[in-house]
């Protein structure tokens, strides 16, 4: 069976689906690999080390499509809407696609996806449960986006972030205050923790305390009547009106001292629900920065804006856009990890690549096959539209 690799088309992505390193772990299975000529270079692999593994090199994207069996890409269509729009032809039942499909946000392109008959698995999809936690690629690139913000909030701050004594005076850290605890939020209080920085946290899911403690933050708890906080997969659940009015209210207190304001709260499928709104700016200091990890969703703060850095009475707003891409070197080498491991699992002795419905890493993962979108959420968001549009 042949797996081909394509070159990224989204603009400004940098990341590849498969890095040389993985080869082998592939090739064990008897899988060969096709790589479409300079997928790597963005993200530093060269086509002569893909080469070295025992890849071939696709003459164009048509052979990639053509000979492969399985496509693998970081961003599919659904996920890169208006380049991937090209490759939908040459998709078919004889293909399986596994990629980025953003299928919760985009629920008509899964549908358009669908009728090319291919099979189509989503790694936004990827379970959260133990058996899946090495393929969990929304969790790998969380963990590159969190570090990243603080760099990116540390180059924008006029401060440093360590308390240092010299002889011109003593410097005081820089206070660090982190909105949401997923595995963004961990790494990012654990990153700014290590520059120096006294770090402070919150989430609407008090049982996170001691994560945001073991990596040397300090958790913030807000007086507020508890909501259920997780969904079934694991992921946070979007709250109610009054719930984000309250926790606005008391958060505002404790933001207006601070330095660096890292907002990471994402609900999948759903806009970014508002932590910071614009009176909340207002009592920040002026010098001071807030990094939204949620600009691409719509953001945690009210006066973000998606791609761009402004300011707002002195407070710099930062709302940066496809943040692991920006580490593509180390994303792509996790990314491909995830990806194999999937690849590995649905790897079946006797039968090669095998759908076991009855397995959940399978079954919720599953966007579309035979020209019909078969996943259970996707199918619930479709059917308002298709019932309105009738």
């Amino acid at each position: 069976m042949i797996i081909g690799v394509l070159k990224e088309t989204f603009p400004g992505e940098q990341r590849v689906a498969l890095v040389p390193a993985l080869l082998p772990m592939l090739q064990k299975k008897n899988y060969e690999i096709l790589i479409e000529s300079g997928a790597g270079m963005a993200a530093g692999y060269t086509d002569q080390e893909y080469l070295d593994k025992g890849a071939k090199l696709g003459v164009d994207r048509a052979q990639v499509f053509k000979e492969a069996q399985v496509i693998l890409q970081v961003r599919g269509f659904g996920s890169n809407p208006e380049a991937g729009a090209d490759d939908l032809q040459h998709l078919n039942a004889e293909k399986t696609l596994i990629a980025f499909l953003d299928p919760l946000g985009s629920a008509q392109h899964a549908q358009t996806l669908a009728k090319t008959g291919v099979r189509a698995l989503s790694m936004e999809l990827m379970p959260r449960i133990t058996r899946a936690q090495s393929m969990d690629a929304l969790s790998s690139m969380a963990t590159l986006a969190g570090y990243k913000a603080v760099l990116i909030g540390a180059s924008e701050l006029m401060k440093m972030f360590p308390m240092l004594m010299t002889a011109a005076g003593s410097i005081k850290p820089a206070k660090v205050f982190v909105l949401g605890v997923g595995v963004a939020g961990l790494q990012a209080i654990a990153t700014a923790k290590r520059l120096g920085a006294l770090v402070d946290a919150y989430d609407i899911r008090p049982e996170v305390k001691d994560q945001v403690i073991s990596v040397g933050g300090k958790f913030v708890e807000l007086d507020i009547e508890e909501e259920d906080s997780s969904d079934s997969g694991g992921y946070a659940k979007a709250k109610s009106d009054d719930f984000y009015k309250k926790q606005q209210e008391l958060l505002q207190q404790h933001i207006s001292g601070m330095d660096i304001v890292i907002t990471t709260a994402a609900v999948p499928g759903r806009k970014a629900p508002i932590l910071v709104p614009e009176s909340m700016v207002h009592a920040m200091a002026p010098g001071s920065v807030i990094v939204d990890l949620a600009a691409e969703n719509g953001g945690n703060c009210a006066l973000t804006k998606a791609g761009e850095t402004h300011e707002v009475n002195g407070v710099k707003i930062v709302g940066p856009l496809n943040v692991p891409s920006s580490l593509a070197y180390n994303a792509s080498a996790m990314y491909g990890k995830n990806i194999t491991t999937f690849l590995n699992h649905l790897s079946d002795a006797e039968k090669g690549l095998h759908f076991d419905l009855e397995d959940e890493i399978v079954s919720g993962t599953l966007v579309c096959q035979d020209g019909n979108v078969v996943h259970p959420r996707v199918k619930d968001i479709l059917q308002p539209e298709q019932k309105a549009s009738a």
